[in-house]
């Protein structure tokens, strides 16, 4: 299974390249137009319906060769009422962060935590490609880019490709002698249209935790989460995530990044692996390297940033402006 859109690839039916890179020659390929974890998801949903033992679901960015990504970003927008404006697509997350700052109480300088943050956490990841010490006083004072959005912000883009085999729990344990379990799985979509959507909730994300939630029997989160892995690509959109995650209280998640509680050895991890702000932007594979961050801390494996004890992860993905469009995913070691 690949995570691909064509439009980004610059080819239709893109799968057809994808089997022989990874071993798959010959065998039934699927391709979904979205984030990594809505791959993931459907991956779980072929094996648990008998369909599949086991999946290979790859993802990738190569975002480097796409020389207008901004236009190619444009084409999602209304045609009619949206497109001709002729605005930058960042404007959406410009205009959307206002609102959530306005109605939560949120700081500007808190958001700004946010990117000191997670770009600091990337020093550790030697997969990160913008790892950096940087002082809230810098962000602040870096370019705007769409009002009160700033520069330092918005997430680089980056190449990577990654991977994930899933299995059958019988055919997991025999492959895996240290197999990460998906407990739980689920996305959404809130309105399509700017003018009828809720711009201070990510009510996409809302619906999709419950619905991960519900499948992984999980009705404290914030009691059983050991870290997350959450859609930074633009920084407040770590802390509206949060809150519509049900991992902070609404208004709450700037307060808990001010007061430390996201850090690497705060209560709630958020981001350990520098997030797409340390890490870069991957857009449609940004959700394989959320889980796969996940998989390694579960695992005992994530080196320098590893969260001692881990044992419940959760990766939560949004498609990007100006969608709304999201997919969250539970693991237990």
């Amino acid at each position: 299974m690949t995570v691909a859109e064509d439009f980004l690839e610059g080819t239709s039916i893109f799968d057809e390249y994808t089997p022989d890179q990874v071993g798959a020659a010959l065998r039934p390929m699927h391709t979904i137009s979205g984030d990594g974890l809505h791959g993931l998801a459907t991956s779980v949903m072929l094996i648990l319906s008998g369909v599949a033992d086991v999946v290979a679901l790859e993802g990738h960015s190569k975002v480097s060769d796409v020389l207008t990504l901004d236009r190619i970003v444009d084409f999602a927008q209304d045609p009619v009422i949206n497109r001709p404006l002729g605005l930058h697509p960042s404007y959406v997350a410009g205009l959307e962060m206002r609102r959530f700052l306005e109605e939560t109480g949120t700081t500007e300088e808190q958001v700004a935590r946010v990117s000191v943050k997670n770009r600091r956490n990337a020093l550790a990841n030697p997969a990160a490609a913008y790892p950096g010490a940087t002082s809230v006083e810098q962000v602040l004072a870096s370019a705007p880019v769409s009002t009160p959005l700033r520069a330092a912000e918005v997430a680089g883009r980056a190449d990577g490709a990654l991977v994930l085999v899933l299995a059958s729990e019988r055919t997991a344990r025999r492959l895996s002698s240290k197999p990460v379990w998906v407990t739980g799985v689920g996305w959404s979509q809130d309105a399509p249209s700017l003018e009828s959507r809720d711009w201070s909730d990510a009510r996409y994300l809302r619906l999709a935790a419950e619905r991960a939630y519900a499948m992984a029997g999980m009705r404290t989160p914030r009691r059983a989460v050991s870290l997350a892995e959450v859609n930074d690509v633009y920084a407040y959109k770590e802390l509206q995530h949060l809150e519509a995650l049900g991992l902070a209280r609404p208004g709450e998640a700037g307060m808990l990044t001010e007061e430390g509680a996201t850090e690497r050895d705060g209560d709630l991890p958020v981001n350990v692996s520098g997030g797409a702000l340390g890490r870069g932007n991957l857009f449609e594979a940004g959700g394989l390297a959320q889980a796969m961050e996940c998989v390694m801390q579960l695992r005992d494996e994530a080196g320098e940033r590893q969260i001692a004890g881990a044992s419940t992860a959760i990766a939560a993905s949004w498609r990007g402006v100006p969608s709304s469009t999201g997919a969250v995913a539970i693991f237990a070691a």
